[in-house]
């Protein structure tokens, strides 16, 4: 993925809210998962996936790279653990936060339901960009584990700005623990992703439960667990984890061993 084009996009949009903030307020809102030029910025990795598979393989290839979003098949140990073990990490997190009986924060309950849709269709995105073409490109080069750590220091990092802006939850976060957790999260995902045969639906929904609003504050535990399971999948899927041809290397379904601008693919 063409790194430049999503800084400059994300970061440029982030650089001016910090520098404008009251003018660009003036003219789209205050800050906030609605105000567009957020929007904007957390879309840019989508983007840019977007654009780069559009100029190496036309509008065909758009449609293939889509079509991932189809693949649903992932072993049942998978599926138990995006529905079940991922809340039940947020949860642990917020026993040992203290923050379990904090009131539901959504009044009346129905109100939840634009955060839901909001936590879909924002964030997710973004796997269209780390997921949907740096993991498959990072594999033709590196196993799965180390593609997967390199991705979730570029994924954590990619965030910085969140942590300059007033509005955002990362305004009152440590950076640390989250850059842990979001290192983790990266790795975690990965067999995942290999397991689902590059499928763009595993990661959007794993995303989407990451940021779960239903889910309790459990800032910073949630971090320290999620790098604990990390460990833990990592041990249990060591062989694929660093078999260099074990991970998905297809950015549109069936580009076998070309990468974007022809190149042979590393390891084949």
């Amino acid at each position: 993925m063409t790194v430049l084009g999503l800084w400059l996009l994300t970061w440029g949009i982030a650089l001016a809210l910090i520098l404008l903030g009251e003018q660009l307020a003036a003219i789209f809102g205050e800050l906030s998962a609605s105000n567009p030029l957020f929007i904007l910025a957390v879309y840019g990795p989508g983007i840019v996936a977007v654009g780069l598979v559009l100029w190496h393989y036309g509008r065909s290839g758009v449609g293939g790279f889509l079509s991932r979003l189809a693949l649903w098949r992932l072993p049942l140990v998978w599926w138990a653990f995006l529905i079940v073990g991922v809340p039940a990490a947020f949860y642990l997190g917020a026993a040992l936060t203290g923050s379990i009986d904090d009131p539901f924060p959504f009044s009346p309950w129905t109100a939840v339901l634009p955060a839901l849709a909001s936590a879909i269709f924002l964030g997710p995105i973004e796997e269209f960009g780390w997921r949907g073409v740096a993991l498959p490109l990072l594999q033709r080069r590196f196993a799965p584990l180390w593609a997967g750590l390199i991705l979730g220091v570029i994924w954590a990092v990619w965030h910085i700005p969140a942590f300059l802006l007033s509005g955002t939850p990362q305004e009152a976060w440590s950076f640390a623990p989250y850059f842990v957790g979001v290192v983790s999260l990266s790795v975690i995902v990965t067999p995942m992703f290999n397991a689902s045969r590059g499928s763009l639906l595993i990661p959007v929904l794993f995303h989407f439960q990451a940021n779960n609003p239903i889910w309790p504050d459990a800032q910073p535990w949630d971090n320290w667990l999620f790098a604990a399971v990390a460990v833990v999948i990592v041990v249990l899927n060591w062989r694929t984890m660093t078999d260099r041809d074990a991970g998905v290397t297809d950015v549109v379904p069936g580009d076998g061993r070309d990468r974007p601008g022809g190149q042979e693919r590393a390891g084949a």
